[in-house]
């Protein structure tokens, strides 16, 4: 499960654990990137927020893995470069699946090498119940045979309005876990002015 998280929250601890429980994944991994190349309108938090973060968030559950490949590969972080990566350590016989939201899937044609994404493995694109797949179908095109669409109740939540909250002084307990909300006061991240994204 790749992604910025910045920060995590429950929605995307409600897609992997749904995804777990539809199809049947020993695991889930979450991937936070380390530079994302389709975040340049707004400052990213540091890695290293991000990934503790993250971190605490999957502590509970044993069937959440949080890894840096991201974080440690330098230069900008590309889905194509960890799967590949995964697929070495992995090997062959190993099934993949990218979870993301549908909006990011949405973009997929402007990924690197968004053919050799789909060999490598399909994607799990979590929607909110009763999202429009005909639009998703349009703008993938083909590559919608490797896609597999994942309504999760409660995907309203978005790491864009927790950092608003936080800028804005309201509270954000119930959106995240106790742990992150902690992390984020203590290390004041979100404080200034609201990125986008």
């Amino acid at each position: 499960m790749g992604g910025a998280f910045d920060p995590i929250h429950y929605g995307h601890l409600a897609v992997a654990e749904e995804a777990i429980a539809v199809f049947d994944l020993d695991r889930v991994i979450f991937v936070p990137c380390g530079q994302p190349p389709h975040k340049k309108d707004y400052p990213v938090t540091p890695a290293e927020h991000r990934y503790a973060m993250t971190l605490l968030a999957t502590a509970g559950n044993p069937r959440f893995f949080v890894t840096r490949e991201e974080i440690d590969r330098p230069g900008p972080s590309y889905s194509v470069d960890t799967l590949r990566e995964f697929r070495r350590q992995l090997g062959k016989e190993a099934r993949f699946y990218f979870i993301t939201g549908a909006d990011a899937v949405r973009e997929i044609l402007t990924w690197r090498e968004p053919d050799s994404l789909v060999e490598l493995g399909d994607f799990i694109a979590a929607t909110r119940p009763g999202y429009p797949l005909a639009d998703l179908e349009e703008a993938i095109g083909d590559l919608m045979e490797h896609v597999h669409p994942l309504p999760v109740p409660g995907m309203a939540i978005s790491s864009t309005e927790l950092r608003a909250r936080v800028q804005r002084q309201q509270p954000i307990r119930y959106f995240t876990p106790a742990c992150v909300a902690s992390y984020i006061a203590k290390h004041k991240l979100y404080r200034t002015a609201v990125p986008v994204g």
